[in-house]
This record gives structure tokens, C-alpha cells and sequence, in this order.
């Protein structure tokens, strides 16, 4: 049995980037492009009368007409699921909270190699979020070594909540924290949803900043073995 098919859209002014991210990714065996489009106006038009809704959205920063800042928060009205790639020339660190805060999944430099932005599409296809270690240095420096520890209260994050979002940060499925926790897959996704109503995350790339801002995760035991950098 194949791996199961990636629907992917792909959103860039530049035509030649387009076409020759179509090309490679056609050629992946499980990947198919659904969607191209050269603006996010165009996107959001094209999303709204496809068939076929994109698993993942591999979207540029600086784009006329709708740029991807406005295209992602205008995606996630219509289509929250449908995750996101940010790919851009004008790639800074000093942006990665603001893009992770509107639904950005993951956030990488145009210019990479082609297996980079494949390792990127698989872990945010089955983990939700990808980071590099530099990303995970910036969160890790803003992070005070002397935080207080978070006062738990009735609104905040129970046990299993909290063993939940440590797994997740830890790079583990939805299946995989409910073979390793002895409980349903339905089940984990029942905390995750809670997770996100307490949290005010977007995804799951909004739920590991939050752990990190509120040291509810060990750093140094932070997973990236399965991330390429």
C-alpha cells in the first residue's frame, strides 16, 4: 500500500518559482500539486471553487496585490485546516512569531535545496509544525532562564493536557501519543482541541511557542532528530 496522496497549492508572484516547484513536486510520488496560482488573490478564488482542497499551501511572503501575511489570515477564515509553508526571499528570523501566531506551520528561506523543502512538507503533513534549530535558538534565547514557573489554576492546563502537549512537542502523531499513553487517537484529538481553545493557538506550531513561552517543556530535551537543518 503507497503513502497516503499530500494535496499541495503553490503561491508565488515569481512564474519561474511556480513552475519549477510544480515540475519537482509532480515528481514526488505521493505529492500532487492542486493548485498554483501567481497572487494570494488568486489563491483565495481558485480555493473557493476547487474540487480539490490542498493538504498544504507552500505560500510567499511578498506578493503584490495580497501579500502572504494577508493570504494566510484570509486562508484561515475559509479553510483553517489546510496547512502552511511560508517560502520567501525576504525570510527573518525576527518574523517567525507573528507567522506562527497567524497559522503558519512552518518558515524557511526561498533558495533551499529541493529535499529541504520535502523533509519540511512531511513533518508538517504528519507532525503539524517544522522548526529548524536556529528558530528553536531564537525561542529558546527569549525565554528568561530565571521564568517563574506557571501558576496553575481551573482555566489552565490539566495533567493530561499538559503530558499530551509534551509528546506533541516532542514530535509524536496523534497515533503515536495514543499508542504510547494507552488511549484512542479520538481521544488525543479531543485534548489537542481543548489545547487549542485554552491556548488561543491556531495549530500545532502554535501550541509547542506556547509551551516554550510558558516553560511547560524542557528545552534540552527538545526533539529535532526527525527535522532536517
Amino acid at each position: 500500500m503507497g503513502k497516503e496522496e499530500i494535496k499541495l497549492a503553490i503561491v508565488d508572484d515569481e512564474e519561474l518559482v511556480v513552475k519549477l516547484l510544480e515540475q519537482f513536486l509532480s515528481t514526488i510520488e505521493n505529492y500532487k500539486v492542486v493548485i498554483t496560482a501567481f497572487d494570494g488573490s488568486e489563491f483565495i478564488e481558485k480555493l473557493l471553487v476547487t474540487e480539490e482542497i490542498p493538504d498544504i499551501a507552500l505560500i510567499d511572503l511578498r506578493m503584490k496585490n495580497m501579500n502572504g501575511i494577508e493570504t494566510v489570515t484570509e486562508l484561515k477564515k475559509t479553510h483553517p485546516e489546510v496547512k502552511v509553508i511560508t517560502i520567501s526571499s525576504h525570510y527573518k528570523t525576527s518574523f517567525m512569531g507573528y507567522m506562527m501566531k497567524v497559522g503558519v506551520n512552518a518558515f524557511i528561506p526561498k533558495g533551499v535545496a529541493p529535499k529541504y523543502v520535502v523533509d519540511v512538507i512531511e513533518s508538517v503533513n504528519t507532525r503539524g509544525y517544522y522548526f529548524t534549530e536556529e528558530q528553536i535558538d531564537i525561542m529558546r534565547n527569549q525565554i528568561s532562564s530565571s521564568a517563574p514557573e506557571p501558576v496553575l489554576d481551573e482555566n489552565n492546563l490539566t495533567t493530561r493536557e499538559q503530558e499530551i502537549l509534551e509528546l506533541i512537542c516532542h514530535q509524536y502523531t496523534a497515533q503515536e501519543i495514543a499508542d504510547k499513553l494507552n488511549i484512542t487517537k479520538k481521544t488525543v484529538e479531543g485534548h489537542r482541541t481543548n489545547l487549542f481553545l485554552k491556548t488561543g493557538v491556531k495549530n500545532l506550531a502554535g501550541l509547542v511557542i506556547y509551551a516554550i513561552q510558558n516553560n511547560l517543556i524542557n528545552l534540552k530535551d527538545f526533539n529535532l532528530s526527525n527535522t532536517t537543518t
